[in-house]
């Protein structure tokens, strides 16, 4: 499920998108040397990546969660 909803939002942030970012940019350049469907892919993954470093994060002098 996750998987899914993780290649959705990769593919609409290439296709749908009209707004360009530096992970639009990154997947381009893949989607050139590689294709469309790698770069997608590889975005979902770096979406994911980027989500799982936010996540959970503890403060290192309050010993409590960080949130935002």
């Amino acid at each position: 499920m996750m998987r899914m909803m993780l290649y959705e939002a990769a593919q609409s942030g290439l296709m749908r998108s009209a707004k360009w970012s530096w992970l639009k940019a990154w997947a381009m350049k893949i989607a050139r040397h590689r294709g469309m469907k790698k770069a997608i892919v590889a975005l979902a993954r770096r979406l994911a990546v980027i989500m799982h470093r936010q996540g959970g994060r503890r403060s290192v002098r309050t010993g409590q969660d960080q949130i935002g």
